[in-house]
């Protein structure tokens, strides 16, 4: 059963291969153009000199063991080690996520889908994902750690930051930004969706929604510490007025 989880819930995990352990998640990227995580970012400690690998969720074998934070993978060590050169602390083109995906013959996400078996893409499928001549040299990948902080901005007014993500467990969809409203609603964290955002300014780190400060104020209560149920959804959109996902 899919079930809504915290994005910082995760990192810290230990990332298991087939045959041993090969690192924690220290950050999860996220495609800007459709919200879904598409990779883990795996710090391999001492075992591959304090490299960062990128795991695609598509590999990842059944759901993390929420009780041992661990998440296990459908690859072996040899596989990861011999994977291509990432720098972590530098943007993540499309050319260099193609390297990726076609070494491990990962599905390309932006271009033509293939319904196959994950490990088994013919090479002759990455020829055919052309990347756009605008988006040569180009990263929509985001960090979430990166992006926590940003302001968020009602169409009236500053409401606080974003604190974290609500993702899908399965597919790794971003649901909900988590809203920290500081000091206007003290102690209050509220629940937006990625299709309420009008626009995000990446460069000033600002989100704006397209709700008023008053509606966000008299939402459905949120609380963190208990797990986001359908029951709950069905009150937040029925409030705001807007379609479910999930029909």
């Amino acid at each position: 059963m899919v079930a809504l989880r915290s994005v910082n819930e995760v990192i810290g995990y230990n990332i298991n291969a087939l045959d041993g352990e090969i690192g924690k998640i220290t950050d999860l990227y996220f495609d800007d153009t459709q919200w879904i995580v598409q990779y883990f970012v795996v710090d391999t400690g001492s075992w591959l000199s304090g490299r960062s690998v990128l795991i695609s969720p598509v590999t990842v074998a059944g759901e993390p063991d929420w009780r041992k934070q661990e998440v296990s993978l459908l690859l072996n060590r040899e596989m990861v080690e011999k994977s291509p050169d990432i720098d972590t602390e530098k943007p993540v083109s499309r050319q260099k996520e193609l390297e990726i995906m076609k070494y491990y013959r990962w599905p390309v996400y932006w271009g033509e889908p293939f319904n196959g078996p994950v490990g088994d893409i013919p090479a002759e499928y990455y020829e055919k994902q052309l990347i756009p001549e605008e988006e040569e040299g180009q990263s929509h990948l985001r960090s979430v750690k990166e992006v926590e902080g940003y302001r968020i901005h009602a169409r009236d007014g500053e409401i606080g930051h974003v604190k974290d993500f609500i993702a899908e467990d399965a597919q790794w969809n971003l649901r909900y930004l988590i809203a920290d409203t500081g000091t206007w609603l003290p102690g209050r964290k509220v629940l937006i969706d990625p299709l309420w955002l009008e626009s995000v300014d990446w460069s000033m780190k600002e989100v704006k929604v397209t709700l008023s400060r008053e509606e966000i104020k008299n939402s459905p209560p949120y609380d963190p510490s208990e797990p986001i149920n359908r029951d709950y959804e069905g009150k937040l959109y029925d409030y705001y007025g807007r379609p479910e996902y999930w029909k």
